[in-house]
């Protein structure tokens, strides 16, 4: 059988590789994409909830705060290809997008499937040749051209090889790790992998007795303590309280910091909840001690309704020891202490869900081993990086398609023109 020959191999069809393909074709390279799986761009095809966030609006500086993980080493491939140029390459493509709340970027369309079919077409229309169902065994790493060796056992030559493989996160999407090993064998280091943008496990006894599984609290301040009190990191946003422990957008972005918290050695990590976020302690002792001044006949929980959910609120009276009785009943100690609940609420959480289950993984290929501008290995001639391969992580909302792509297309336009040169 005839050994194939390509200038640019991209393995990995996600949203970094498929941009990486892309990119080495329009700048002239004979590319080829290989995925192990059935389909290219599951992942894209079940993002935001199957309407796929391709990016964000938000200014360069904001969107590189929201990848917490390496978002800095971005700096460089943002001066050739940003979050706005994603803009632009989407509308080019004919996708009309629009801008949603905290400027996430969705398809006018809904659907994820406009955005996967747009890239499907590019690549069609760009020649890019395409091996679905195509594991691949291993790469024989060489100095004039590179070897990837299939299970089939057919040898496909390359002047570059990009790994756009992802990371372990949401591994039925075909993101299981394989590309680690071939990282590791060109003599980089993976640092260590975690969970990130993940639900939080908790053996607090009203965790165990479900008594507030499936409440929603809304636009609550969230946030992580270290284990001297001090807060690490606040996030206002939803959360939910599950029969394992919580989720929800705030609880997700707090995550990554529980995590790597719990990788310290603690065994548990105090987070605290400010249901009532803009409102001031004193001033909400003062407004309530008023009231029940004017209303001494009233029941407490009357006084207290509708200021949180009516289960969060039944809780916190409870942990209080306030029953329903006259407001006139209750000392000033006990609505002291139930106004420092509604501000700072505190449990604590013993581990997360596994990385299986993150929407992220954390770790990776170390950003110090890879060129910033190039996305090219410091190692390895004609080996690039991209996507979540890479130790880059950032919080839901379009941050972390942004980077898969950033880092495609400066990886594909890269290993086109040394590919060429």
């Amino acid at each position: 059988m005839k050994q194939l020959t390509y200038q640019v191999t991209v393995l990995g069809g996600g949203p970094s590789g498929l941009m990486a393909a892309i990119a080495a074709a329009e700048n002239g390279a004979k590319t080829l994409l290989i995925d192990k799986g059935n389909k290219l761009g599951k992942k894209l095809a079940i993002s935001g909830g199957g309407r796929c966030n391709v990016t964000n609006r938000l200014p360069q500086d904001e969107v590189i705060k929201h990848i917490p993980g390496n978002g800095r080493f971005l700096y460089s491939a943002f001066s050739i290809f940003n979050n706005y140029d994603i803009i632009d390459f989407f509308e080019g493509l004919g996708v009309a997008l629009k801008e949603e709340d905290h400027g996430r970027m969705f398809p006018v369309s809904n659907s994820a499937k406009s955005v996967v079919n747009a890239l499907l077409n590019k690549l069609d229309e760009l020649g890019v040749t395409i091996m679905t169902d195509t594991p691949v065994e291993a790469i024989d790493y060489g100095t004039e051209s590179h070897f990837i060796i299939l299970k089939s056992k057919k040898k496909i030559e390359t002047k570059t090889v990009i790994l756009a493989v992802g990371g372990k996160a949401v591994p039925y999407t075909g993101s299981t790790g394989d590309g680690y090993a071939w990282a590791k064998k060109a003599g980089h280091i993976i640092t260590d992998l975690y969970p990130t943008e993940v639900p939080l496990l908790s053996n607090e006894s009203f965790i165990k007795t479900k008594s507030l599984q499936g409440l929603a609290l809304r636009d609550v301040a969230l946030s992580v303590l270290n284990n001297k009190n001090k807060v690490i990191v606040t996030h206002k946003m939803d959360m939910l309280f599950t029969h394992f422990g919580v989720s929800g957008p705030a609880v997700l972005r707090c995550s990554q910091f529980v995590v790597k918290e719990l990788m310290k050695g603690n065994k548990q990590v105090t987070m605290e909840i400010d249901s009532l976020p803009s409102e001031n302690d004193q001033e909400l002792y003062n407004k309530y001690i008023k009231i029940m001044d004017e209303n001494p006949k009233k029941n407490v929980k009357n006084i207290f309704k509708g200021i949180v959910p009516e289960r969060y609120l039944d809780f916190l009276l409870t942990k209080n020891d306030i029953d329903d009785e006259k407001t006139a009943n209750i000392s000033r100690e006990k609505i002291r202490n139930l106004v420092h609940d509604f501000k700072h609420f505190k449990f604590l959480v013993n581990g997360s869900q596994p990385i299986e289950k993150a929407f992220v993984t954390g770790g990776g290929v170390s950003t110090k081993e890879v060129i910033p501008n190039t996305m090219q290995s410091k190692f390895m001639n004609g080996l690039y990086f991209c996507g979540e391969i890479l130790d880059i992580h950032g919080y839901t909302g379009g941050y972390n398609i942004t980077s898969a792509m950033v880092t495609g297309r400066v990886a594909g336009m890269n290993a086109a023109w040394e590919s060429l040169a």
